[in-house]
């Protein structure tokens, strides 16, 4: 758990306007640095699995608000992860839909066939 000092230090830092303490950036950045904490928290103490529990919880809880935030306002997101040093999840197809155009064969050249 954030230190009360430290967690108004995130919340000072990432909030959109004066006394903003709820918006999902600032929700985000406070997640992020439970996180971290707990992260280091593990390292110390591997076999602490209610800890690590919460942090699991604590990564999904983020993963929600971040997939929230990317939606409501992608310029938001993109700033926010840069701040906090993110990695983007990955986009992945959807089976059934095409992602990047397809290139169409030029009708010049004719299929090389071995024989």
């Amino acid at each position: 758990m954030l230190a009360k000092q430290k967690k108004q230090q995130v919340i000072k830092k990432y909030q959109t306007h004066q006394g903003d303490t709820g918006s999902s950036e600032v929700q985000i950045a406070i997640l992020s640095a439970e996180i971290d904490e707990l992260v280091e928290h593990l390292k110390a103490h591997h076999k602490d699995h209610s800890s690590r529990r919460g942090l699991l919880r604590k990564v999904g809880e983020r993963r929600r608000l971040l997939r929230y935030l990317k939606k409501e306002n992608a310029v938001a997101y993109e700033g926010l992860v840069k701040k906090l040093k993110l990695k983007q999840a990955k986009a992945y197809a959807v089976a059934g839909t095409v992602t990047a155009p397809v290139e169409e064969v030029s009708e010049e050249h004719e299929p090389v066939t071995l024989e």
